[in-house]
Formats: structure tokens, C-alpha cells, sequence
């Protein structure tokens, strides 16, 4: 089905990651199973492929190659290791936060730096006592001079061990004006890790804590403006958190189908493989009924992204609809393995654990619902895809070839790129228009 939205640099990328991953990351799954810790050096080796900086304009070294790209490249990593999709889009996701919010030298300094993979970028925004209430949280920012002192708390920091940058939004004042982003570095004094801790699932990836305790930033690594904090966390996550973790989803149910029809046409049953029974048949049959829709819903949302068209609501229905297909099916799987699938010489286990680290980050399935039933009751509140439409549209010409990829990385870091120009709007007047235009 993404081929309604992909075109032939797409489908090339699709297998230049495809092959990275199982040559790379597919012999490492064992290790990072059994040692349940962050996979320091996969990560990094992924991060120099250029594969962070997909959505990066080219005048910052990045591939600019768009949001279909980059739920190509999360999906492609996440069929062979959800952990390595993970780090993936956590790290694009950090990189949302100065696209949008950045100012020129931000931009200058960093994303040239996250495009050629030197720099992991995170966004730490959840808090123990508040956690998905965003103006719940407490942690604080309090000027002095050309400083902001940062003191408080984040968990469930996405790529928390790997992170160079991290994105903290805190508060610096009352209500939902009173939040702020800021860039810390890793290395800044007053800032620490918490221990990594073991979880179900995703073993290579952490997701930790963050700890800072007067922590002094310069006032020069505020995000846009002191307030912006609230647009800073909402918009990454609409715009980035959600399609993330859906392409993620996507690659393990595609992981899931994958491995289940290979099992079942080599277990014999009764004589016969087990696939000629019909009740295992009907199970293969809805697994793959889900992954197509659940794979439309994906590429749809994004491909309308790509085209700077309003599509809050197509994000948080493709992250409900890939996260809860992906259970279901792995769960199904789980039954055609009976025994079988309760022993880790097999993966399926472990897409059923990976499948669930899913469902909460961005916004359960009862929150996607409850964004769902306000835009259909006519009570959303903005739409950040529309919002920030100038900056999510894709030009057609933008994406460049290796070559010529190479090259801009190269002008971005000796600061000798022109600056970055708006690409002009494509054609087509609504989302409808250019959804049946692909289908043509």
C-alpha cells in the first residue's frame, strides 16, 4: 500500500536501510537481548548513515527528503529491532523541537551536527507526579543574568543513555504560558543520569531519567521564547511523537507476518504444513487484513504532511490504529505458536513485548480517542499541522542523491550552505485532491 505515496528515491531508500538493517542490526539482536542494556555503538553506527537528519533541509546538511521518508527508514529499522527503530525516532524526534522552534544559530550549530550523526538529539518533557499532564509538571527555570538555573526531574526520556542534546521543557512561570524549552548539553554541570533500569522490551534503547540540579544553561539555548514551552512539547509530539512510533508499530507487524507464515509453512501438522489448516489461515488472513490497513493509515498521514496539509487527526488515528493492530496480531501470532512462541529461539516473543512499549508514549489509545471524538465534535484545539504547514512542506526537488547529500552535509559544516529557502507549495487545494491524485 505505500506505494499510492513513495516514488523510486523512496523505494531506494526503503532497501539501502532494509539491507543495512539486517546486516548490521541483525546479528547484533542476540547480544542486546541478553544484556538488556543500550546498545551505545549500534546506535551511533545508525546515526552516521544520515538517517537522523531525513527531515533536516538540505542547507543544513540534512537529506530533506521528508515525513514518507522517514516512516520508511523507522519501519525498515523496526522490522529487523524495534529497539534500533526506537532510537531512530526518538532521536527524530528531538531533532522537531529545533526545526520549528530553533532560531538561525541554533540551527547553524546543531543540525548540521545531527544530520552527519556526531549529535543525538532527545526532548524531555514527562515528569513522575504529572506524566502525560504537561501542565502538571513542575520542574522549574529561573533566569540569572545571561543563565537559566534548571532544577527538577524528567523520565521516559527517549534515548536518554545515547543523548547529546537533550530538549527540556520546564517551567518558567504560571499556567500554560509559564513553560519553556531549552537545549542542554549532556556534559553541563548540574545535570546528571539516573541509572539505567531493565524494562520488557526494546533491550539496545533507554529510555531513563534526567536529573538537574542547579543546572546553569546560557539564556542564549532558549527555544524560541520564553511561553513556547507548551508549543514546543505538543507540536513534537503531534507532528513527530505520533507518525514515530506508528512507523515503529508498522515495522514490528510487518516483523510479526513475516515470521509467523515462515513458521507456519515449515511446522508440520497432521502430515501437512501447518499453514493448510484453515483455522490458522484465518488467523494469517486477519493479521494481513490489519497490516494493510494499519499500513495505509501510516503512509497516508504522513504523505499528507509532506504536503503541508492539515492532518492532526490522520496522525493520531495511524498511531491508535499500528499500535493496536500490532497487539492484536502479535497476540494472534503468539496463538498460532502455542508453545513454541513461550521460548526466546524464537522472536515472536519479543515483538509482543517490543509492540507494547508503544501504546503509551505520545498519548495512549484512549488519548488518541479522545483527541479523535474532539475533532469530531468540532472542539479541537488548533492543529499544529496546519500551524506549521510553511515548514513541513516537501518540494519534490528538494531530495537530493547521495552524492549530492554528501556535499551539502559538507557545505552545512564548514558553514558554507546558502541559507535555507521556504520550497514553494504543490499543488492541490485539500487533502482530498492530492490523495486521489497518488491513487491516479
Amino acid at each position: 500500500m505505500h506505494r499510492h505515496f513513495t516514488d523510486q528515491r523512496h523505494e531506494a531508500l526503503r532497501l539501502r536501510v532494509r539491507d543495512f538493517a539486517e546486516k548490521e542490526i541483525r546479528p547484533r539482536i542476540a547480544e542486546m537481548e541478553a544484556s538488556r542494556t543500550v546498545c551505545h555503538d549500534l546506535s551511533r553506527r545508525i546515526a552516521r548513515q544520515g538517517w537522523i537528519g531525513v527531515t533536516i533541509h538540505r542547507a543544513y546538511g540534512g537529506m530533506g527528503a521528508g515525513h514518507v521518508a522517514k516512516t520508511l527508514i523507522i519501519e525498515e529499522l523496526s522490522r529487523v529491532s524495534a529497539a534500533m527503530g526506537a532510537m531512530a525516532q526518538a532521536s527524530q524526534l528531538g531533532v522537531a523541537k529545533i526545526v520549528h522552534f530553533g532560531n538561525e544559530e541554533q540551527k547553524k550549530t546543531w543540525l548540521p551536527a545531527i544530520a552527519s550523526g556526531d549529535c543525538l538529539p532527545t526532548i524531555a518533557v514527562t515528569e513522575p507526579h504529572s506524566g502525560g499532564h504537561v501542565l502538571g509538571m513542575t520542574s522549574t527555570a529561573v533566569r540569572d543574568g545571561d543563565d537559566y538555573i534548571l532544577n527538577g526531574r524528567k523520565i521516559y526520556v527517549g534515548n536518554s543513555h545515547v543523548g547529546d542534546l537533550h530538549g527540556v521543557v520546564v517551567r518558567t512561570g504560571e499556567g500554560s504560558k509559564g513553560l519553556s524549552a531549552f537545549l542542554v548539553e549532556s556534559g553541563t554541570p548540574g545535570f546528571r543520569l539516573g541509572p539505567q533500569q531493565q524494562a520488557m522490551g526494546l533491550h539496545g534503547f533507554s529510555f531513563g531519567e534526567l536529573f538537574f540540579d542547579n543546572c546553569r544553561v546560557p539564556a542564549a539555548n532558549l527555544l524560541g521564547r520564553e511561553g513556547d514551552g507548551l508549543s514546543v512539547a505538543y507540536s513534537s509530539s503531534v507532528l513527530y511523537g505520533r507518525p514515530n512510533l506508528t512507523a515503529v508499530s508498522l515495522g514490528i507487524h510487518q516483523a510479526v507476518l513475516d515470521e509467523t507464515t515462515t513458521f507456519c509453512a515449515e511446522r508440520q501438522r497432521y502430515g501437512k504444513p501447518l499453514a493448510e489448516l484453515g483455522n490458522i489461515k484465518l488467523k494469517l488472513g486477519r493479521i494481513q487484513s490489519r497490516l494493510l490497513l494499519a499500513r495505509l493509515a501510516a503512509y497516508h498521514a504522513v504523505h499528507l504532511l509532506d504536503q503541508g496539509l492539515p492532518c492532526d487527526a490522520e496522525l493520531m488515528n495511524a498511531k491508535l490504529v499500528n499500535v493496536e493492530s500490532a497487539l492484536e496480531s502479535a497476540r494472534d501470532a503468539m496463538e498460532i505458536h502455542a508453545g513454541c512462541g513461550l521460548f526466546t529461539d524464537r522472536p515472536i516473543e519479543r515483538f509482543l513485548r517490543d509492540a507494547h512499549h508503544i501504546f503509551a508514549p505520545a498519548g495512549t489509545s484512549d488519548i488518541q480517542l479522545l483527541r479523535l471524538g474532539e475533532f469530531a465534535l468540532g472542539r479541537a484545539k488548533g492543529e499544529w499541522s496546519g500551524r506549521l504547514a510553511e515548514q513541513l512542506r516537501l518540494a519534490p526537488s528538494e531530495w537530493p542523491d547521495d552524492e549530492e547529500a554528501a556535499e551539502a552535509a559538507e557545505a552545512a559544516r564548514t558553514g558554507e550552505g546558502a541559507p535555507p529557502t521556504v520550497p514553494s507549495q504543490r499543488t492541490g487545494s485539500s487533502r482530498q485532491r492530492c490523495w486521489f491524485a497518488r491513487l491516479r
